[in-house]
């Protein structure tokens, strides 16, 4: 009999409260998720090439898990206070029938034990299904057959996930079964009544609305301007007074709603208008702390949305070569490596085979009067073009010579970038031979260079200094061009003047980063080996996959096959692979802990409103009974109750919006939120704004669907409909 009461109050309390039901299955989904993340197919495949960085990333994770499940715990702990809280004199009437207190909560952890167990069932289902498709929607994306699939079920994230929901739904029920435990009959089968809350006087709720509204604009005004401020302290600034604000606006703005019925006098008996307002404006000044939370959430929810789709979104850069050329490197320039890289074994993968030769520039046979070897270098003319180029006030900084570091930076001008690399590097540059950088514009399609024997080209490498242009510099086009009409030699080189050739295609050296250069002069091949330091010499064999290769079998199956060609060499390389790894990790790291927190973020405050709501409804009911008394309709009053829901969302969304809006943008302006293509801003934050509607539309409609519920249960008037 016992058994049968606790199956049957369970069930009864699962199909009146679905809303906080399907909030804890999608809690536990996403829980099973982030926690099996170290089995998806992205992640082994990872682990190749960034193992540290994996395993890193995976030992936040339960962090990440450990928050949410704090976070979960608050939103148990506030929708089982709701839920006993409807079951008041339901438990009251146990209680007068002769039922024992500590059988009362016994019941009370029964019931919660099997509402749990069937969310932890529906939710892992759920989870592991969504865990598979995300993890061949991942594969899929970025590249398909980079590894096997295989089922990515983990163990170890089903029991945590068991354990820990367990473990706060107890501790939960705990808590508010010794608060019943504590409480007489007679006030469970009355309930007690919700204390009259005061209102204020309208000056001190326009001054609470202002404060609200100055903090909240200052923090704006931080966020955007003075965001990095002593070391990024003032961000924590920022957040405490946009909170504070939120708070003291909700709290004077609710308070003030009542205008909007007395300012509508004309709809006042129309549509139920200030019945709407009065409802409306009693479950925000009730609860303008609670409205505030959940507008901090919205707010948190829209900024981590955004990062994480402009993360993902920064996949397509994955793909994208733009400077690299080559597919594997092999360090050295033995017979061996090209006898291997010419074997019918390693044919089908090598395409545009080029020998890289590299090694700094000699110094002078005398020294200076500190001691170091003096250049053979003099570009001082070059020099003083280069200084004429600076704007005004890098200018005035370079000849008092107040910089002393350079820095590099899209942020710089180009004149800045160019000039402090080659005040860096012109003491002993490095020397690339001409024959050797043809190989590689060859590989991409470009016209050779042909060096007269006086010439040179300066080479700038794209991996390491910013460039807007591959192909060109407007600025160092311009002092050349104008050299070039002159006559002049801007630069010497042992005594004997050298000329520099226009602009060239920058492009980088090697697969990934054994050559970490900023900058090199090209020279012929026998400037090359007249000035070139024997002790710096280094030699590189680069080759790319053949395209017919690729357009068969894709990039990456290739790639894979002759990496593990070259592992069984023994020759030491490297590969695109590490630098596609890298970049795909920071997509991984910077999206999946993001979107997970901002959707948890959504859902929790989504659902603190639709029980907030709710609450409010049952402890109103009988007013409802009143106007059908005095003539209301029923689809009058659902009415009435759908546009509470709509007013009840609509303000913290409102307020959220504008506050994400200046959190993005100021993310984006101080490079937290990093997005290359700035015409991608706005479908991103539209697509962001597009979820986070959805989601609430989808909470609003079940909301409303609940409430008609309630109404439908009340004790009517006969013959009112």
């Amino acid at each position: 009999m016992f058994s049968k009461l606790i199956y049957r109050n369970a069930k009864r309390s699962r199909k009146e409260n679905l809303i906080y039901f399907a909030t804890l299955v999608i809690a536990i989904a996403s829980f099973y998720i982030i926690l099996s993340l170290g089995r998806q197919d992205v992640i082994l495949f990872l682990k190749e090439f960034e193992s540290d960085s994996i395993d890193k990333l995976l030992a936040q994770m339960p962090i990440v898990y450990l928050f949410a499940l704090f976070l979960l715990f608050f939103l148990i702990l506030f929708a089982n206070r709701y839920q006993l809280n409807r079951r008041s004199k339901e438990f009251g009437l146990y209680l007068l029938l002769g039922m024992r207190k500590k059988r009362l909560v016994l019941q009370l952890l029964a019931e919660g034990f099997i509402t749990s167990i069937l969310a932890l069932i529906a939710g892992l289902l759920i989870g592991g299904f969504l865990a598979e498709i995300i993890s061949l929607t991942v594969s899929k994306l970025v590249g398909q057959g980079i590894i096997g699939h295989q089922i990515s079920l983990s163990a170890g994230a089903i029991f945590f996930t068991i354990i820990g929901f367990l473990s706060i739904q107890f501790i939960a029920l705990a808590i508010l079964g010794g608060r019943l435990f504590k409480q007489e009959v007679h006030q469970l089968l009355y309930e007690q009544m919700d204390k009259k809350q005061d209102m204020g006087h309208f000056t001190g709720n326009v001054l609470t609305l202002l404060a609200g509204a100055v903090f909240l604009g200052v923090a704006y005004w931080v966020a955007l301007y003075r965001f990095t401020d002593i070391a990024g302290l003032l961000l924590f600034v920022a957040v405490a007074l946009g909170s504070l604000g939120t708070v003291l606006f909700m709290r004077g703005f609710g308070k003030l709603l009542g205008l909007l019925a007395s300012l509508s006098k004309n709809k006042s008996t129309k549509g139920l208008h200030t019945f709407t307002v009065r409802q409306f404006q009693e479950n925000v000044a009730n609860r303008s702390t609670s409205v505030a939370v959940t507008s901090i959430l919205i707010t948190l929810s829209i900024i981590l949305i955004a990062d994480g789709a402009s993360t993902f979104i920064g996949l397509e850069n994955v793909f994208a070569r733009s400077s690299s050329v080559y597919d594997f490197t092999v360090n050295g320039d033995s017979q061996k490596i090209e006898q291997f890289l010419a074997s019918e074994k390693m044919e089908p993968y090598v395409e545009d085979l080029n020998l890289l030769k590299i090694g700094r520039m000699k110094y002078k046979d005398e020294r200076g009067e500190d001691g170091i070897p003096l250049s053979l270098v003099d570009w001082s003319a070059l020099r003083e073009q280069m200084i004429m180029a600076l704007p005004d006030n890098y200018k005035e900084q370079v000849l008092s010579g107040e910089i002393q570091n350079y820095s590099f930076s899209s942020e710089n001008p180009e004149a800045l970038n160019l000039f402090g690399v080659l005040e860096t590097d012109t003491t002993a540059p490095y020397l690339i031979p001409e024959s050797s950088y043809n190989g590689l514009l060859k590989a991409v399609g470009k016209k050779p260079l042909n060096l007269h024997s006086d010439e040179i080209a300066l080479y700038f490498n794209p991996d390491f200094m910013p460039m807007d242009n591959l192909e060109s510099m407007p600025v160092l086009d311009h002092i050349l061009e104008k050299a070039a009409k002159e006559g002049k030699s801007l630069m010497s080189i042992h005594g004997q003047a050298v000329y520099i050739h226009p602009s060239i295609p920058m492009r980088g050296l090697v697969a990934d980063r054994s050559v970490q250069i900023f900058s090199a002069f090209i020279v012929p091949d026998h400037m090359f080996e007249q000035l070139m330091n024997t002790e710096t010499y280094v030699a590189y064999w680069n080759f790319r996959i053949p395209q017919k290769l690729q357009d068969q079998e894709g990039l990456l199956k290739p790639m894979m096959e002759a990496r593990d060609l070259l592992k069984a060499s023994g020759f030491t390389f490297e590969s695109y692979l590490q630098n596609f790894g890298r970049k795909l990790f920071y997509v991984v790291a910077g999206s999946y802990a993001t979107l997970y927190m901002g959707f948890l973020f959504l859902i929790i405050a989504c659902t603190v409103l639709a029980l907030q709501f709710l609450t409010q409804v049952k402890q109103t009911g009988q007013r409802y009974v009143t106007l059908s008394m005095l003539g209301a309709k029923r689809n009058q009053m659902k009415k009435s109750i759908h546009r509470q829901v709509l007013l009840t969302f609509l303000l913290p969304v409102s307020l959220a919006c504008v506050s994400g809006a200046v959190g993005i943008r100021a993310m984006i302006a101080f490079v937290m939120i990093h997005i290359d293509d700035k015409a991608s801003l706005y479908p991103i934050a539209l697509a962001s704004a597009c979820i986070v509607i959805v989601i609430l539309g989808i909470y609003g409609v079940a909301v409303a669907r609940s409430a008609d519920h309630e109404l439908d249960k009340l004790r009517w008037k006969p013959n009112i409909e």
